[in-house]
């Protein structure tokens, strides 16, 4: 990927999955922390990661102005599942959330990044798609706007008016604020709908009205992965006459051009729905002279295939199911500022950075890792000292373990190491199916040769089950 020099963002690597200890920072006043997280938004739909499509002003202009992390991934990419990862600094064998019911318990809600801050005396406050079981925590929060299950885009304002859920979340922001007592510090976290899709509705992707002629005369170009062989190079089982969930929802989608070119500037246009919203959130923190000493992350929970592989939505092994977008923006940081970095940082590294960042303690069941000792690595000091005797990650795991009794959705685990990848696909239903990636991001970076059956993949794989294994048993 191109290198671009006035960017933000960060999450994870990996030597090892167990945290890295970290001492929380002093501060005579605690900033304040907005945590905004997209649903279903590739590392990609980003103007500043080189799209020159969509049109996302606002968060490009927040990467410059921060730090930004283009190699950012999940360590599951299913919503509920990496939501719970995001929320618990943990990979899915530790926190044992693997579908859409099963909610945190009482003492693992504890330990949850929003938790610790409020007892660390915060005002907290959840807006959205809250993902995480079908119990809603909302008497942990002061404020709570947070709803179970997918949500709906149409939706009324507190005057009975319809709004797109977008901009009614971004009016909830505002809310929050307004109402925040002076001087006390808050951490408020804000986890869209968009762009998910509005699945099996007649409309899957409605954006505001006011983005219909956006993108209205470009026609975009379809992906090499879009290319049916390499739907086909898939074994049977795993297609299952065409009853794989992915399938199923890319031949509502993507099925020709036409339709590809409908779903696709939908998309585009939930994120600009989303930009629009940030670019408001920042002028009220400069109105209510919030603006220098509020942290503002942005990241989502997976990425989004868009027809690539024959397959919509997400789940599996590819970079673009996995990566995500990633910037942590601190005006009281201007070293992070225009920075980036092509580490390897995950949705589990999140929670403790954030307290890191707040000066309040990391539990220790934590698995991610502060990513301020990454980001402040080039200063010298004692960072670069941490890092020298416990180095950034240079390979993790990543798992796909939810198994739905409704839709068939195969399983997925891998490793990401030094840009060499193995992904071993398999079906819980049936103990005999197996299909397995080999991958060599260097020279192959859009995934497009599966090396498994060829001797150099073969080899590749060999050298990369040793550090599967011990991944996959460290993040127990």
């Amino acid at each position: 990927m191109k290198r671009f020099v006035t960017l933000l963002l960060v999450v994870v690597a990996a030597t090892a999955l167990r945290p890295l200890s970290v001492e929380p920072t002093a501060q005579a006043t605690p900033p304040n922390i907005i945590f905004l997280l997209a649903d279903d938004q590739r590392w990609d739909a980003l103007g500043v990661a080189g799209n020159s499509v969509i049109k996302t002003p606002n968060i490009d202009k927040l990467a410059r102005e921060g730090f930004y992390f283009q190699r950012s991934y999940v360590t599951t990419p299913i919503c509920a599942v990496s939501r719970a990862s995001i929320l618990s600094g943990q990979y899915a064998r530790r926190h044992g959330i693997v579908d859409f019911a099963k909610p945190f318990s009482d003492s693992a809600l504890a330990q949850t990044y929003p938790l610790v801050l409020r007892k660390q005396g915060y005002r907290t406050g959840f807006i959205g798609k809250y993902g995480v079981g079908d119990e809603m925590p909302e008497n942990q929060y002061d404020y709570w706007k947070g709803f179970k299950g997918q949500g709906q885009y149409a939706a009324k304002d507190a005057q009975g008016k319809p709004i797109h859920l977008t901009d009614l979340m971004g009016l909830q922001m505002d809310e929050f604020l307004t109402n925040n007592p002076k001087g006390k510090p808050f951490c408020l976290s804000v986890s869209f709908k968009a762009p998910h899709a509005q699945d099996g509705a007649k409309i899957e992707f409605p954006y505001a009205d006011r983005f219909d002629e956006l993108y209205k005369n470009q026609t975009l170009k379809r992906p090499a992965a879009s290319a049916d062989k390499y739907y086909q190079q898939f074994p049977d089982w795993f297609r299952h006459n065409d009853q794989n969930e992915s399938r199923i929802r890319w031949s509502r989608r993507y099925a020709n051009d036409s339709l590809f070119q409908q779903i696709t500037k939908s998309y585009f246009r939930l994120i600009t729905g989303i930009d629009d919203v940030v670019g408001n959130l920042r002028k009220s923190l400069q109105e209510r002279g919030l603006a220098d000493n509020t942290i503002i992350v942005y990241t989502s929970d997976n990425g989004f295939y868009l027809g690539e592989y024959g397959f919509a939505d997400k789940w599996y092994g590819h970079e673009l199911s996995l990566r995500v977008p990633l910037i942590i923006y601190d005006p009281r940081r201007p070293n992070w500022h225009g920075r980036t970095t092509n580490q390897y940082t995950l949705n589990i590294d999140l929670a403790p950075t954030l307290l890191t960042l707040a000066g309040a303690p990391i539990p220790k069941r934590m698995q991610g890792r502060s990513l301020t000792a990454l980001m402040d690595n080039r200063d010298g000091g004692d960072a670069a000292s941490r890092l020298a005797k416990s180095p950034w990650r240079t390979e993790f795991f990543f798992e796909h373990l939810v198994n739905l009794p409704t839709v068939f959705i195969p399983q997925t685990e891998g490793v990401l190491s030094q840009d060499r990848k193995y992904v071993h696909y398999f079906n819980l239903r049936e103990s005999a199916d197996s299909y397995e990636e080999v991958y060599n991001l260097k020279t192959d970076p859009q995934e497009l040769t599966n090396l498994a059956t060829l001797p150099q993949g073969k080899s590749l794989k060999n050298t990369l089950l040793p550090t599967f294994n011990r991944l996959k048993a460290a993040a127990q």
